[in-house]
């Protein structure tokens, strides 16, 4: 089983993190690896679409798609939703979407590493295509247990902790 990542920078604003295709790919397959996969992904190659956006387009679609007119850190468009089915031996999961300014502020305000906090949104717009959520509780533990797990082996803090640089 192998994982294509197709990597779009729409803003050059994300060129300044230093190998920040390496670093989101790096994410990425650390959450493919750990986390077990929904039944239609098993036996599968995968590929994904990781979308390096701003503000504003993330705000475009925010408003077009789920109806809240602001940006947001992450969004994911999971094909595993969608009552289409995939045939052949490629499962497309999904397209993950990243906001630079949002995420930028967030670190800062949160006292955290903006390449931690790129790699933590980026493990859990991953986990989002791969069917988990945080809808309930009992979704939001077993996803953020599986987060802290992944992001572990990437040398990234515990995100749901207070930190300080």
């Amino acid at each position: 089983m192998a994982t294509e990542l197709d990597i779009s920078i729409q803003d050059p604003i994300w060129e300044t993190i230093p190998n920040v295709e390496k670093l989101v790919e790096k994410a990425v397959n650390a959450a493919i690896a750990a986390a077990p996969l929904p039944r239609e992904a098993l036996q599968k190659d995968l590929e994904i679409s990781l979308v390096l956006a701003n503000d504003d387009l993330v705000q475009v679609l925010n408003r077009e798609y789920r109806q809240k007119d602001r940006p947001t850190n992450v969004l994911t468009f999971a094909t595993l939703d969608s009552a289409m089915p995939q045939a052949g031996d490629d499962l497309n999961l999904g397209d993950i979407i990243l906001a630079f300014q949002t995420i930028e502020r967030e670190a800062a305000e949160q006292g955290k590493y903006l390449t931690d906090h790129l790699a933590h949104l980026t493990v859990h717009g991953t986990l989002h295509l791969l069917m988990y959520d945080h809808q309930t509780e009992d979704e939001a533990n077993t996803m953020e247990t599986l987060e802290i797990r992944i992001l572990e082996r990437l040398g990234v803090q515990n995100p749901y902790i207070e930190n300080t640089y």
